[in-house]
């Protein structure tokens, strides 16, 4: 019998991946952003916010509804994003103690901005230009340079690290 290999592009489905991580993420946490946890000014956290329905926005663009990859979970392509969702997942699990302070914004978008600025995944894919010409920069600015909080400017810190962590690794990692 012949068997066919199953040619999958394993760069984009890593990328939707990850886009459906920063998707559930940024969800997790959509308006629920209290402010005065570390002081910081209600226009940054309003600028961020807008930061994030926007990055929603084309996310939900680019990927399919949530019933769709519940619906077509078993399907190798799927399988695939889904695997890598899981990684990044576990990952991160793996890497933040429990109950310790973190900031999804900051930590979905250095993963965003790692994976296509830094490692210029899909650079290519006119699909995924938004998130390619994204001024990732500007952000990190005022986050971090413009910060004068240095409990938070720190947690944001430590938020790029762990996204470089987890990014390298899921750049190598080899999907099932």
């Amino acid at each position: 019998m012949l068997q066919l290999a199953m040619i999958l592009n394993v760069s984009k489905i890593k990328t939707e991946s990850l886009l459906l991580f920063c998707k559930d993420l940024i969800l997790s946490y959509k308006d629920k952003i209290d402010t005065n946890n570390y002081g910081i000014d209600k226009e940054i956290i309003d600028n961020f916010n807008d930061i994030g329905n926007d990055m929603l926005k084309q996310i939900l663009n680019v990927t399919f509804p949530e019933n769709y990859y519940i619906q077509n979970r078993k399907h190798y392509r799927i399988k695939a994003i889904l695997d890598g969702y899981n990684f990044i997942n576990k990952e991160i699990s793996k890497n933040l103690k429990e109950n310790e302070s973190f900031n999804p914004s900051m930590l979905y978008f250095s993963l965003l901005a790692l994976w296509f600025k830094e490692l210029n995944k899909e650079s290519r894919s006119k699909e995924y230009i938004y998130f390619i010409l994204y001024p990732y920069s500007h952000i990190y600015d005022d986050l971090l340079v413009k910060m004068k909080n240095k409990e938070f400017k720190n947690l944001n810190i430590k938020m790029i690290e762990l996204a470089e962590k987890i990014i390298y690794k899921f750049d190598k990692y080899d999907l099932k």
